[in-house]
């Protein structure tokens, strides 16, 4: 993943659980009609084969349109399944030993909430990203947000790409566009009618 120059890049976060026989062509939709930066395999299951077969599906599907495809938190299955990365939803704690048991070239990403410290420590130790979130209002969580000000702030301060993630509407994304490198995008186009619409609406309001 790189700095976005100008408007912010698609970060695309797969949903919690879905059917093996059918994402993959949802996702390939996504892709094909709308610029994607990467995608980060989420599954909420515990089952190392269930993630292994869908990783595999989507691997196919990103690599064959050189999109990076990161895997949330499970970094011993990186290299296992040829992924590019792993998303750390922990902060800062395991961004150090992540980047020496995986590498300079895998890209490390550090889920750091709403907190200024935890992003700068993840940045430090070798994050290539810090994301922040929820943006907008969920019932999901502890009820803490990241406010505008935490990404206006960042993008003044600090070099390491930053990505506004969950529960982002149409208003949200035009108040954070001058102020985020990338949006990550999941639930907000999955529980659509067409999520590659959805993207490619969502993704012209980027500007």
């Amino acid at each position: 993943m790189t700095d976005a120059p100008d408007a912010p890049q698609i970060y695309l976060i797969t949903p919690p659980e879905f059917d093996l026989s059918s994402f993959p062509g949802q996702l390939a939709a996504c892709l094909d009609q709308t610029e994607v930066a990467c995608v980060r395999l989420s599954l909420a299951t515990k089952d190392d084969s269930r993630i292994a077969k869908a990783a595999d599906a989507l691997r196919e599907v990103t690599h064959a349109r050189d999109v990076a495809l990161v895997i949330d938190s499970h970094i011993l299955m990186v290299e296992r399944l040829g992924l590019d990365g792993v998303h750390l939803a922990d902060g800062a704690r395991a961004v150090n030993k992540t980047r020496k048991d995986l590498g300079d070239d895998a890209i490390v990403g550090s889920f750091c909430a709403n907190s200024r410290h935890d992003g700068m420590t993840a940045g430090e130790l070798g994050a290539d990203y810090v994301s922040f979130g929820p943006v907008g209002v969920t019932p999901l969580g502890d009820g803490r947000q990241a406010e505008l000000e935490l990404f206006e702030w960042w993008s003044m301060m600090i070099e390491v790409p930053v990505v506004a993630e969950g529960a982002l509407d149409i208003d949200l994304i035009r108040k954070l566009t001058p102020h985020t490198d990338f949006f990550g995008i999941g639930d907000e186009i999955w529980t659509t009618d067409d999520p590659a619409k959805t993207l490619a609406n969502l993704k012209a309001e980027m500007i």
